[in-house]
């Protein structure tokens, strides 16, 4: 509250304000297009000139506000930028969105697009000078079209065959970095779990022991995978993408597959955990199934064959150990 209370409103604005906030946007605007075009230069190099080419329309933008400015209240702008504006749209930082997938990035961009036009909309109608109403609504104008920049940019940077390689090379970028080592976690810490958890819980049916086991297993498990996964291979070569990504999907999808049957024994009547965790399992298995069919082109009852018989066996391994 203390943070906003310090900002400024917007219709407090004087039309310096209006038209420094302008620029400041402007520039902003420009270094996201290109922290844009930097990050998929080397995968995507169609869609990186498609951002070279808006920022370079941002800069252009820029500079006829700066030519506007200087003639109405000369060269010194005033420091103001978005976080000084009481409900001013934010912009997200670049390096949160360096991991998105290429078609999020595109909509990112277009809804910078869209902020910009109702900025310039709403500025315009705050200013009195008819040179300077008449170049923001211009502006306002030009934003609303970046859309068909962005279609004529498309056209030239990507055609159909390109546009179609890029997608598939992003999903398969995604697969890698993300799909497989979670995939792995989740099997790794769906089935290596389940006899210990089974076992400790027929050998002392004791639910709140049976959860703690359960807690210790998944947990070790997923730091273990997630350490595994990230030392094994540094994605230079094998075009696996980052360590530190990989080893985040392994260790957490890793720790929730033992989790996720662990959590039933939080229930203090035995039989009533047990058989609910039983149930999970088997929800477990089939995710993995599908997971398998949706992302690795597994025939799905091939996969549910293979993960749920597997499964199967290792409960009734945890349940034939614990009762002896």
């Amino acid at each position: 509250m203390r943070f906003s209370l310090a900002r400024k409103r917007f219709k407090d604005l004087t039309e310096q304000e209006i038209l420094a906030l302008a620029i400041s946007s402007e520039e902003d605007d420009a270094r996201i297009y290109r922290g844009y075009a930097e990050s998929l230069r080397t995968e995507f190099p169609g869609t990186a000139a498609i951002f070279d080419g808006m920022a370079a329309e941002e800069d252009e933008h820029r500079q006829r506000l700066i030519d506007l400015h200087q003639r109405r209240f000369g060269p010194t702008i005033p420091l103001i930028r978005r976080e000084h504006v009481s409900g001013y749209y934010a912009r997200r930082p670049v390096w949160l969105t360096q991991n998105l997938p290429l078609e999020r990035i595109r909509l990112e961009a277009a809804a910078m697009e869209r902020d910009a036009e109702r900025f310039y909309l709403t500025a315009a109608a705050h200013t009195k000078d008819a040179d300077t109403r008449n170049l923001l609504g211009d502006l306002a104008a030009a934003e609303a079209g970046h859309q068909s920049t962005a279609e004529e940019l498309t056209s030239t940077h990507l055609d159909d065959q390109t546009l179609a390689t890029e997608d598939d090379q992003a999903r398969r970028q995604f697969i890698l970095t993300w799909v497989q080592p979670g995939l792995a976690g989740l099997m790794d810490g769906s089935v290596s779990t389940l006899a210990p958890i089974f076992a400790t819980a027929f050998a002392t049916q004791d639910t709140w022991t049976t959860f703690l086991v359960g807690l210790a297993a998944s947990v070790g498990a997923g730091i273990s995978m997630g350490f595994t996964e990230a030392a094994s291979d540094d994605g230079q070569l094998s075009g696996r993408g980052s360590p530190l990504k990989r080893g985040f999907a392994s260790g957490v999808m890793t720790t929730l597959g033992g989790l996720g049957h662990a959590l039933p024994y939080l229930i203090t009547d035995f039989w009533t955990a047990t058989v609910i965790a039983i149930i999970v399992v088997f929800v477990e298995l089939w995710a993995i199934a599908w997971i398998q069919n949706k992302y690795m082109e597994t025939p799905f009852f091939r996969a549910a064959l293979q993960v749920v018989l597997g499964g199967a066996l290792v409960l009734a391994a945890g349940v034939l150990i614990g009762q002896g």
